[in-house]
């Protein structure tokens, strides 16, 4: 396994386009400068306005959930060097409690398993079927860490920025133009299927009508990359209430448990071996 946090390689832009994460603010600052914005501003139709609301009402809603658990079922392209696009997938298992608490469980489609944790001080991330772990400390919120993880350590949370309380003002920074699809059905549910798009990636989602406007499935295509490669994801089991306590988010290592560094840790370190020699987890 590529590192901790990396399931079946994906190539690089399409990781950090599928964290939602990269930080712009300084190519934001060194941009020339542009027409006004009133000299930009297209023309926003009714269906779309509409569309807009659902979306960044789904994303004020999810934001201001305090703690949330919620299945999820993925799958994504990886072009391979034949120039077919193969289909990996994982199933998920997140639970949300802010401001500061994270866990994720996860199975890929190969039965590797692995598990992310954050406790307010610490990120985790442990290879629960090769026993190995690395940690490093993180204090902060939720956010920060979810930050530090992606910048630093170069980990890989695939749809980490619907954990974010920042969710509203990220979708309304990143999200060029919004479109109303339809009124269907997932799973018995009424929903509406919303179409976006940002610089690098066109979107749809599903998001639960009613009181509760929850993302039932989201449809990511990243229009920049070679064969534009999907990923997809299936939301179920939602529940804005669970059973959880501090222990939910906690790591004890088992029983000759191995620490490991993190990836970026090796690299900065310069003890990053050659792949031949490197173990699977620090291979670039």
């Amino acid at each position: 396994m590529p590192s901790l946090f990396c399931w079946p390689a994906l190539s690089r832009a399409l990781c950090v386009a599928l964290l939602g994460l990269a930080s712009t603010a300084t190519a934001a600052a060194d941009a020339p400068k542009k027409p006004s914005a009133e000299a930009q501003q297209p023309v926003i139709t009714a269906s779309q306005a509409e569309a807009r609301a659902i979306l960044m009402g789904m994303a004020d809603y999810l934001a201001r959930t305090p703690q949330f658990s919620v299945a999820i079922q993925s799958g994504y392209d990886v072009l391979q060097a034949s120039g077919q696009m193969i289909e990996f997938g994982d199933t998920r298992k997140v639970v949300v409690r802010r401001p500061d608490r994270l866990r994720i469980d996860v199975e890929r489609s190969d039965g590797e398993q692995g598990r992310i944790l954050y406790d307010g001080k610490q990120l985790t991330g442990f290879v629960v079927t090769q026993n190995r772990y690395a940690q490093a400390a993180v204090p902060g919120d939720l956010d920060k860490a979810l930050s530090y993880a992606v910048k630093e350590l170069k980990a890989r949370v695939p749809l980490a920025m619907l954990y974010l309380s920042q969710l509203p003002a990220e979708l309304a920074r990143r999200v060029q133009s919004v479109d109303y699809v339809e009124m269907t059905t997932l799973s018995g549910e009424p929903c509406h299927h919303v179409a976006a798009r940002t610089d690098s990636v066109d979107f749809q989602i599903w998001i639960a009508d009613g009181k509760q406007p929850l993302p039932r499935r989201v449809v990511l295509t990243y229009k920049n990359a070679p064969g534009q490669p999907q990923y997809w994801a299936q939301f179920s089991a939602w529940d804005l209430a669970p059973k959880i306590t501090d222990a939910t988010f906690a790591f004890t290592p088992p029983k000759d448990a191995q620490k490991i560094p993190f990836l970026s840790e090796l690299r900065r370190s310069g003890k990053l071996l050659p792949a031949a020699q490197a173990p699977k987890e620090a291979q670039p």
